[in-house]
């Protein structure tokens, strides 16, 4: 496991400092302490149009002075919303890390906030909507769709990307109040990583980040609400979808309290559908069949990147003359299976296996090592939590995978049925 160290600057900022001189390059991100469960209710979508606002210059930045300076020292860049927290990175050659430092910290203290701004970027972000979501088929399926039936709280249950009424009624005081409110360095991570030598990361760091004025951190919220007290449903006509689709989500365990019990989730996904070999792919796809496509996952955007409440998610594409409840009653009758059988020893290590092939993989890539660092300081408090995740799975038995599937029961799920236009279509 890497040495990594960890420090806090009078202005409440967290470091994250995981050196490897391996390859002559770094990582550089911030992850603020806000994502989509954040953001007020009339304003869906505001915590990713914020995010693109943070991109558009700076009071001693203009627009696109961050694209250029990063692009012309050959770096890259990007930024991505989350439920729980929204990041920000560069990776660039070692020899650039103070400009990447400098452009974190120069953004964090006063971003450029303009009309002009506000409106370009409202314009993108309806754009990107319509490319994603309203012009593809299956779009938003399930991320958007299935929590307003899973969930019944506005946080858990809104949709994330924004409504467009939403989203042009947002203002530049609602801006500025959630720059206050949430983009503080107390609420704040810093990492770095790759190849600096870090007492003179920590000089820099002080010298760029030390007089961001202290603001103190937003209470932390909890978003919870009780599982469904029996199945509920809902029902969305796509235009575009060529075949009909559904989505039944579960509640999991708390992903930072119960970690052992959301890992076993994990383990349980891959069971189900990771590989051809896997239990609702050999008989939904292979033996009857009844789907086109079968998928399982813990996280609507993936694992680890949310709080408690977080989604179990078993999602399929099946032809028009197959049933939703033929495909509802076989996924049942697999996870009683599994509820009563436990899976053999082969067939668990098959899936921790990849899991952990997985792991070490992403986190061999230097930008995901970097957003990892973060998000773990972030939600666990403890960033090397990452890299034994890859021997807290190996550990997940056969036991508790079964526990997992029983816990999975048709009497606190949500279905979602999603329908294509047959008259759009012909």
């Amino acid at each position: 496991m890497p040495e990594n160290s960890r420090f806090t600057l009078d202005n409440g900022l967290r470091v994250v400092l995981a050196p490897d001189p391996t390859a002559p390059v770094v990582g550089v991100s911030v992850h603020y302490d806000v994502g989509f469960r954040s953001e007020p209710e009339g304003r869906t979508g505001f915590a990713h149009l914020f995010e693109h606002l943070m991109f558009q210059g700076s009071e001693s930045l203009e627009k696109l002075a961050h694209f250029k300076i990063v692009q012309s020292s050959g770096g890259t860049f990007n930024g991505s919303t989350h439920p729980d927290y929204t990041d920000y990175y560069e990776v660039l050659p070692s020899a650039a890390l103070e400009r990447a430092l400098f452009l974190e910290a120069d953004r964090m203290r006063a971003p450029k906030l303009t009309r002009e701004n506000l409106a370009n970027q409202i314009d993108v972000v309806k754009e990107e909507i319509r490319l994603n979501v309203l012009n593809r088929p299956y779009g938003g399926f399930p991320w958007i769709l299935l929590p307003p039936v899973l969930y019944q709280t506005f946080p858990n249950a809104h949709n994330g990307y924004g409504d467009f009424t939403d989203l042009e009624q947002a203002s530049l005081d609602d801006c500025a109040a959630f720059f206050d409110t949430y983009y503080s360095p107390a609420n704040a991570v810093l990492t770095v990583a790759g190849d600096f030598e870090p007492d003179r990361a920590r000089e820099l760091i002080e010298k760029h980040f030390g007089d961001v004025p202290h603001r103190p951190a937003p209470p932390k919220r909890s978003f919870a609400e009780p599982p469904p007290a029996g199945e509920v449903r809902g029902h969305h006509v796509d235009p575009h979808a060529p075949l009909p689709a559904l989505a039944i989500g579960y509640r999991m365990p708390d992903p930072v309290n119960e970690l052992d019990g959301y890992l076993a989730n994990l383990v349980l996904a891959g069971v189900l559908t990771d590989g051809d070999g896997s239990r609702l792919q050999q008989r939904l796809v292979h033996r009857e069949p009844l789907v086109t496509d079968i998928g399982a996952g813990a996280g609507l955007f993936g694992p680890f990147e949310a709080r408690d409440p977080d989604t179990f998610s078993i999602t399929a594409i099946h032809p028009g003359e197959v049933t939703p409840e033929r495909v509802l009653s076989a996924i049942d009758e697999e996870l009683e299976k599994l509820a009563s059988t436990p899976p053999d020893e082969q067939e668990l290590k098959k899936v921790t296996a990849r899991w952990a092939a997985s792991l070490h993989s992403e986190h061999d890539r230097l930008v995901s090592r970097t957003l990892g660092l973060g998000s773990f300081e972030l939600l666990y408090g403890d960033p090397s939590l990452m890299y034994r995740l890859a021997d807290r799975m190996a550990a997940i038995t056969a036991a508790d995978v079964s526990a997992a599937a029983k816990a999975l029961r048709p009497d606190s799920r949500a279905v979602l049925l999603v329908e294509p236009n047959t008259e759009e279509s012909k």
